[in-house]
């Protein structure tokens, strides 16, 4: 059966947002044309809902149907309590309580507002569209906020910046569930790039300033082009210009993660990613990504994802439709 995608869409959804994850997954086919994915629209009530771009949505469903989601997904908003106040709205709140406890949340632009206003993203962390970094801070200081970044995977729940890159969260997701062959070809189908490359950083209009005066994300980004070199917390701090006890913290309260946990994280993903893309031999795999040997690569990513690197290539692998 196609993986279930409920949208719950909200008074003031931004038009463009509600269109991405239907667009986008419903691209997502196997070598037969068999969809990996079915999208459906509900509202806190059933009814109609306001959008950003003076219309109204009428949706076919109601939020019962969030019951049987396998992922929800919450588009951004231009108005209501989780932006103005950070709270929900009771019929609001009411419909996200429908949902399974093992349902993966994803959050597009402001959409990560009602996450956190539901209180899922607390001590986890997240993104939202850089314009309203500040506010997203000042209503929820529990959550470990990066305004720099596309989306941020955080396992069961995903959040992306603005607008387009709804887009690329959607992309990822289908790349993480089906493998890059099926992200690349709904990639195509939307004519869009099946990856973006560095972070909404580059369309700020100006830059953000830091919450505590200065940022670990160069650092992050300078690292990224590092990872099969040795990247010790000193090394790290030195490139931020910070002592070791102050960028520790202050990456941690960036990201979620203390700096050895995020590398690994990173690690993994790159692993992942040469393994779908390429036919290096696992060792070579592991040293480029920064796992040292084959068996390093074989523990990380069993822990991971739960399976071992032949068995992840022969699923997600390039040659695999």
């Amino acid at each position: 059966m196609p993986h279930e995608v409920v949208v719950l869409a909200l008074n003031d959804v931004v038009a463009f947002d509600l269109g991405v994850p239907s667009q986008i997954f419903g691209a997502a086919r196997d070598a037969g044309g068999r969809p990996h994915y079915r999208v459906r629209v509900c509202t806190p009530d059933g009814g109609p809902v306001r959008t950003s771009a003076g219309f109204a949505a009428v949706p076919d469903h109601g939020p019962e149907i969030l019951a049987e989601a396998d992922t929800v997904v919450v588009p951004g908003v231009h108005g209501g309590a989780a932006l103005e106040d950070g709270t929900l709205e009771p019929p609001v709140a009411a419909a996200l309580a429908r949902r399974r406890p093992d349902a993966r949340l994803m959050s597009i632009c402001t959409g990560a507002f009602v996450l956190a206003a539901a209180g899922v993203l607390d001590r986890r962390p997240a993104t939202t569209h850089w314009a309203h970094a500040d506010r997203f801070r000042a209503l929820h200081p529990a959550v470990p906020l990066d305004p720099d970044v596309l989306f941020v995977d955080d396992g069961d729940v995903l959040t992306s910046a603005g607008v387009g890159a709804g887009v690329d969260l959607c992309l990822h997701v289908i790349r993480r569930d089906h493998g890059s062959a099926v992200a690349n070809r709904a990639a195509r189908r939307s004519v869009m790039p099946p990856w973006r490359e560095g972070g909404q950083s580059q369309f700020i209009e100006r830059p953000l300033p830091a919450p505590a005066g200065s940022s670990t994300a160069e650092t992050r980004a300078w690292a990224l082009e590092r990872l099969h070199e040795p990247l010790d917390l000193t090394r790290l701090a030195r490139r931020a210009g910070m002592s070791v006890r102050t960028f520790t913290r202050r990456f941690r309260a960036e990201t979620g993660l203390s700096p050895a946990q995020w590398l690994v994280r990173q690690r993994i993903e790159e692993a992942r990613r040469l393994l779908e893309t390429t036919d290096l031999p696992i060792d070579q795999v592991a040293g480029r990504a920064g796992l040292g040997t084959a068996a390093s690569l074989r523990q990380h990513l069993h822990a991971a994802v739960g399976v071992s690197p032949a068995a992840y290539r022969r699923t997600f692998g390039a040659a695999r439709v």
